[in-house]
């Protein structure tokens, strides 16, 4: 494997479903406008709620790296 350097970002993705579509989302988006994505990692979890405790989105913080590219 030849010498390489990564960039890791931090995001968050929501979504009214679930962690793992919030999760997901965050991803899809990030690919979008990124190359050659690497790894996701889950750092956090957590919840919006409303003023009665409902849960109004799930969402999930994200480490993404991806291949640097210097030039």
């Amino acid at each position: 494997m030849p010498d390489s350097v990564y960039k890791v970002i931090e995001l968050v993705g929501t979504s009214n479903d679930s962690w793992e579509k919030a999760a997901a989302n965050a991803v899809e988006q990030a690919a979008k406008s990124l190359r050659d994505l690497r790894v996701a990692e889950v750092v956090k979890l957590d919840m919006q709620l409303d003023a009665k405790g409902k849960v109004e989105a799930y969402r999930a913080k994200l480490n993404v790296s991806f291949k640097f590219d210097g030039s």
